[in-house]
């Protein structure tokens, strides 16, 4: 029987990477939002056949290619040609683009959802083109936009731990070399499923408020 301090040096040993999953977490959230944003924008409203389709392609390969071979490219591609990252920015990098797609797609649902006579009124009583995208558009589309956020937050989470690939040492990278070295396969695994719900469970929570409370325009 596995005793309790076994136990205890296993969760001691996955806390390790803890801090490191909440940070690639965090920073690829922020990366994927603005860069999702603005694209979000540039298709929305730019007009431009050859920036469409170039938004459009590259939202596609970013999303129907697997994550893991985006981060090898980054992290193996770049460096056989001479461009060292370190295995967090790649994560970063890798985990970041990828989002900006998906956060794309979330923005520009959040524009497709508003009224379309709101932009000519706006233009209408005299506000420029900026004025009505960021002042009168904008913060209704964020509204409509937050619920996906939250759920996207979650799926980031969760999809950190393919970084491990890339020596990235988050959760699944130390409990990876633990299995390696003392085979307790079962109760390495559950403890760092354990870890992440533990995760998962508060952004979980706040996906929902921001459901209840931003899930439709009110009028």
């Amino acid at each position: 029987m596995i005793g309790f301090s076994v136990f205890f040096s296993v969760v001691q040993g996955l806390v390790a990477g803890l801090g490191v999953t909440v940070f690639v977490t965090i920073a690829s959230l922020a990366l994927a939002a603005a860069f999702g944003f603005l694209l979000a924008l540039l298709r929305q409203f730019a007009g431009i056949r050859f920036i469409n389709l170039a938004i459009d392609a590259c939202c596609e390969i970013l999303c129907n290619v697997p994550a893991l071979t985006h981060l090898f490219i980054l992290y193996f591609g770049l460096a056989s040609l001479g461009v060292k990252l370190t295995s967090i920015t790649a994560a970063i990098l890798g985990l970041g683009l990828i989002g900006a797609a998906i956060t794309c797609a979330i923005f520009r649902a959040g524009f497709a959802a508003l009224p379309g006579g709101q932009a000519e009124a706006a233009l209408a009583a005299g506000l420029t083109p900026l004025q009505t995208i960021f002042g009168i558009l904008t913060p209704q589309a964020m509204r409509i936009a937050l619920p996906g956020l939250g759920n996207y937050a979650v799926q980031l989470l969760k999809d950190t731990s393919v970084v491990s690939a890339i020596a990235a040492p988050e959760i699944m990278f130390f409990a990876r070399s633990m299995v390696t070295s003392s085979f307790q396969t079962t109760m390495i695994y559950a403890t760092a499923a354990a870890l992440y719900l533990l995760l998962s469970l508060p952004l979980m929570q706040v996906t929902q408020f921001l459901e209840r409370r931003y899930g439709r325009l009110k009028g």
